[in-house]
C-alpha cells in the first residue's frame, strides 16, 4: 500500500512538472549581425525583399523605438546580463581574438537563469564574449550545447578568421572542440541546418531556448568582406548596381530564409503555438563602406561604431501567438537589456528577484500595449573616449561623438543615391505597416557636429528622429536635465575590462585553430 501511495506521488509531480513546463514557451531568439534598419523591406527598403522576416514583424509587434548598442560585445553582454555595459566593463571596443578578457565570470547569464527553470538551452553561431580560457565559453555559462564560433567574424565558406599582426586560423567549435570537415558549407545555412536538427530533436515536453546568433550580414575576411551563394546573388543582378550591394542583399536574403525555415520546423513539432519568437540586430548597419559593407541605415543618421541613431536604434521585433495583441507598432521605449527580465519573467521566474539588472520586464508592454515601465535608457559612455549618449522621454543627450572619417552622416544604399525616396523595386505580397517606415524631411546641407570641441547636442527623438536639428540652445533646462543625469549615470559606472592583445593567441602556435589559449598555454598575460 506505501509504495502505491508513493507511486501515485511521484505520478502527481511529474503531472504538475509536465504542465508547468507545457506552460512555459519556447523562447528563440534570433540574432542579426550589422544589420541596418533599411536592410529589411518592413522598414521600407526599396532593393531587398525579407518575407519571412516581414511575415513575422507584420503579424506580430515590430519595436520602432528599440535600442541596442553601436558595436557587436557589448550589446551581447546586454542580452545575456541584463546590464548595461558601462555596468559590466563591456562598454569600450569589442573582444578582439587576441585580447585576454571576457565577460565576466561573476555575472549571470540569460540561459543559466533559464536553466534554473528547467529549460533546454542552446546557443548557434556567434559568441563574441570571451574564450582566453574555456570557462568563458557557451558551455561554461549557462549553454547546453554550443556551435559556431568564438571570435567576432570569419570566413563564410572555410570557417576560419585572419585578425592583427597575421593571425589566421579555424574559428567553428562544437561544444569546445574544433570542427575541421566544414570547408566549404555556407555559415548561414549551416548554423540554419544545426538550428533546424536542434529543434527535430528536442523533447517537447520541456521548454526549449534556443539562442541562434547569426553572422549575417556582417563582413568576412578582408580578401572577400561580402560572401554569399551565387544563386542568390543572381536574384539581385537586375534590379541592384552596386555589385558589393547585390551581394549584400543575398546575404540578407540567406538569413530571411534562415528565419523562415526555423518557424517552418517549429510548426512541424507543433512548438510554434508556444513559442516567443525574438528577433533583433546586435548594432546599426556598417554603412557607407564602414566595415568593408554596404549595409544601410537610411534615413537615420550614422553607422555601426556611432551613437547616432542609425548605429543604436536596433531592428527588432517579436512574434509569437502567446501576444494578447498583434499586427502593430510599439513606439514604447525599449532597451536590449530588457529581454532578460522580460523573457525571464514570461518563462515562469520571479522578476522582483533579479538584483542590479537595468533591464524590465517588457511583457505587459509587448503583448498588451500596457505602458512601458522605461523612461530613460543608457546608450553608452566609453571611458576612453568619452563618447556618451543617453534617452530621457523624447529627448536624446550626445557628447563627444566625432565625425568617426565619414560616419555621421545619412547613406541611401548604394545603386539609388539617385532617386533615394523612389517607390521599392520589388513587388511583395506582405506590405509593411505603415507607421514602421521612418521618413524625413530634406535633410540639412551639413550634419550637426556634437564633437568635444562643439559642445553637447539635444534632439528631440520622437520629432527628429533623423537628428537633423540640435536643441541644446532652445532647450536648455532640459539639457541641463540631461547633463545631469549623464553625470549621475557616470558615478555607477565600472572599470573597462579590456586588455592588451597577447600575441601567444595567435593560432600559430596551437595547431593552425583559435583557442582557450591561457588553458592550452599559459603565460604572464593571462592572468585575470
Amino acid at each position: 500500500m506505501r509504495a502505491i501511495l508513493q507511486l501515485a506521488v511521484l505520478s502527481s509531480i511529474v503531472i504538475v512538472a509536465q504542465a508547468k513546463n507545457i506552460s512555459q514557451p519556447h523562447i528563440i531568439f534570433i540574432l542579426a549581425d550589422d544589420l541596418g534598419w533599411d536592410d529589411v523591406s518592413f522598414h521600407g527598403s526599396k532593393q531587398i525583399p525579407t518575407p519571412n522576416i516581414d511575415g513575422l514583424a507584420n503579424n506580430g509587434v515590430i519595436l520602432n523605438n528599440y535600442y541596442v548598442s553601436p558595436i557587436c560585445s557589448p550589446s551581447r553582454s546586454t542580452i545575456m546580463t541584463g546590464k548595461y555595459p558601462i555596468h559590466t566593463g563591456m562598454q569600450h571596443s569589442v573582444i578582439m581574438g587576441g585580447e585576454p578578457f571576457g565577460l565576466g565570470l561573476e555575472e549571470k547569464l540569460l540561459p543559466q537563469f533559464l536553466k534554473e527553470l528547467g529549460y533546454a538551452t542552446h546557443a548557434v553561431g556567434k559568441w563574441h564574449l570571451g574564450f582566453f580560457k574555456y570557462d568563458y565559453t557557451p558551455t561554461k555559462r549557462g549553454f547546453d550545447s554550443f556551435f559556431g564560433y568564438w571570435l567576432g567574424a570569419g570566413d563564410y565558406w572555410d570557417q576560419s578568421e585572419a585578425e592583427m599582426y597575421g593571425s589566421w586560423g579555424l574559428d567553428l567549435r562544437n561544444n569546445t572542440e574544433p570542427v575541421h570537415n566544414q570547408w566549404g558549407n555556407y555559415r548561414t545555412y549551416m548554423f540554419t541546418d544545426h538550428a533546424v536538427n536542434l529543434i527535430n530533436s528536442h523533447n517537447t515536453s520541456k521548454p526549449l531556448f534556443l539562442y541562434l546568433a547569426h553572422e549575417a550580414v556582417h563582413s568576412a575576411n578582408a580578401h572577400q568582406p561580402l560572401q554569399a551563394p551565387k544563386d542568390l546573388i543572381n536574384k539581385f543582378n537586375d534590379s541592384i548596381h552596386d555589385e558589393d550591394r547585390r551581394v549584400f542583399a543575398a546575404m540578407a536574403t540567406a538569413l530571411d530564409q534562415s528565419v523562415g525555415k526555423v518557424v517552418d520546423t517549429l510548426r512541424a513539432r507543433g512548438m510554434y503555438y508556444n513559442s516567443i519568437i525574438v528577433f533583433s540586430t546586435d548594432n546599426g548597419g556598417p554603412a557607407n563602406g564602414v566595415s568593408r559593407n554596404t549595409a544601410c541605415n537610411y534615413p537615420l543618421r550614422g553607422t555601426k561604431y556611432t551613437l547616432w541613431e542609425g548605429g543604436i536604434r536596433g531592428t527588432s521585433f517579436v512574434h509569437s501567438p502567446l501576444l494578447a495583441s498583434t499586427g502593430r507598432v510599439s513606439m514604447d521605449l525599449m532597451h536590449l537589456s530588457d529581454w532578460l527580465p522580460t523573457l525571464y519573467g514570461r518563462a515562469g521566474g520571479d522578476v522582483q528577484k533579479l538584483l542590479n539588472i537595468d533591464g524590465y520586464d517588457m511583457w505587459p508592454s509587448l503583448s498588451k500595449g500596457e505602458k512601458s515601465p522605461r523612461k530613460e535608457l543608457v546608450h553608452n559612455i566609453d571611458p576612453v573616449t568619452w563618447a556618451s549618449a543617453l534617452r530621457y522621454e523624447q529627448w536624446k543627450l550626445l557628447v563627444n561623438e566625432t565625425d568617426g572619417g565619414g560616419r555621421d552622416g545619412w547613406y541611401p544604399p548604394p545603386g539609388i543615391e539617385e532617386n533615394a525616396r523612389s517607390p521599392r523595386n520589388f513587388t511583395t505580397s506582405l506590405p509593411s505597416l505603415k507607421n514602421a517606415v521612418v521618413t524625413c524631411g530634406p535633410q540639412p546641407a551639413e550634419p550637426t557636429k556634437c564633437g568635444v570641441k562643439d559642445g553637447p547636442c539635444l534632439f528631440n527623438i520622437q520629432d527628429d528622429p533623423c537628428e537633423y536639428t540640435n536643441v541644446a540652445e532652445k532647450e536648455k533646462d532640459v539639457l541641463k536635465m540631461m547633463l545631469q543625469l549623464l553625470e549621475k549615470y557616470k558615478a555607477t559606472m565600472v572599470p573597462i575590462r579590456n586588455k592588451p592583445y597577447d600575441k601567444n593567441a595567435d593560432p600559430k602556435f596551437h595547431d593552425g585553430v583559435w583557442t582557450a589559449w591561457c588553458d592550452e598555454k599559459p603565460n604572464e598575460n593571462c592572468e585575470e
